[in-house]
């Protein structure tokens, strides 16, 4: 086949998918590295060339850097509880126990619900369910809404996140142990192994690739959350939740500081593709050696 009709066949296929990722992807995100230099507002007609002032600026600004770090914690204990939890619910649903395909479909639901109207519900849960809920069960995490506290609002968030991804990573861990072939577990039966051997040295092992997605896709969303945030606890109390994506949409549509805002947009990309990057890298190395 010769190389004009290999690529009228990779246009006709790919072609569609190429355009629409490079005019909603490449082209923003070089429009967006344009405007780091700049002053722009976001409503003048006029954007000035400031150079690096706006990376100055945000290397300067604490309060991009705690919620950074605030970030940065949050997503590690929602990466955590979801896989574990995941992982768990995976292996107890591919068990064979009765009703599985029901509990599968259930524990998936949570995550067809928009992060904001997720966020709305949990609010009321947390500050109405739960709070009369003291009446009948004096314990005092009932006490007071959730919400109303730095420590018990920041664990709501990771409380609703892990509720909303883990059905979602459930399945992909669902497919990762159905994956395994059963002659390999038989064979290690015939061997002697006991089902946490079996477990141990063999199913998690071959389960590597899902690890890899999974920490992959939770890792990313839960560094990106923001509508959750937004309509959960809208950073609140006193800013004590406010997550970075939620601090740069401040800094470029509510502060007219455009120029700033794109400028921490792209060090917070950056510091997520190399954390990504850096775990995938692990997970692939050890998927091989798997």
């Amino acid at each position: 086949m010769s190389f004009r009709k290999k690529m009228l066949l990779f246009l006709s296929f790919a072609g569609p998918a190429v355009f629409f990722f490079i005019c909603v992807v490449i082209i923003p995100l070089i429009y967006g590295i344009y405007l780091t230099f700049t002053d722009w507002n976001g409503l003048a007609d006029t954007k000035n060339f400031v150079g690096l002032a706006n990376y100055k600026e945000t290397f300067q600004d604490s309060a991009f850097w705690n919620t950074l770090l605030l970030t940065t914690g949050f997503s590690f204990l929602s990466v955590l509880f979801i896989n574990v939890i995941a992982f768990l619910l995976a292996y107890l649903l591919t068990s064979g126990v009765k009703g599985q395909n029901f509990f599968r479909a259930g524990f998936f639901t949570p995550n067809l619900i928009g992060g904001l109207i997720l966020g709305y519900i949990w609010q009321i849960f947390f500050s109405r369910v739960l709070t009369s809920l003291y009446t009948s069960i004096p314990i005092a995490l009932f006490q007071k809404s959730w919400l109303s506290s730095p420590g018990t609002a920041f664990a709501a968030l990771v409380v609703v996140q892990t509720w909303q991804l883990s059905g979602y990573m459930l399945l992909i861990y669902i497919s990762g142990f159905v994956g395994i072939s059963e002659d390999v577990i038989e064979a290690a039966k015939i061997d002697g192994a006991n089902e946490q051997k079996t477990t141990l040295h063999i199913r998690l092992p071959l389960m590597v690739p899902s690890f890899v997605v999974c920490l992959f896709l939770s890792l990313t969303r839960s560094f990106k959350v923001y509508d959750l945030n937004l309509s959960l606890t809208a950073g609140g109390p006193y800013n004590s939740t406010k997550m970075t994506a939620m601090h740069i949409y401040t800094q470029a549509f509510e502060n007219h500081r455009y120029g700033t805002g794109q400028a921490e947009a792209l060090i917070f990309f950056i510091v997520i593709a190399i954390i990504s990057l850096t775990q995938t890298y692990i997970g692939k190395k050890r998927e091989v050696e798997a």
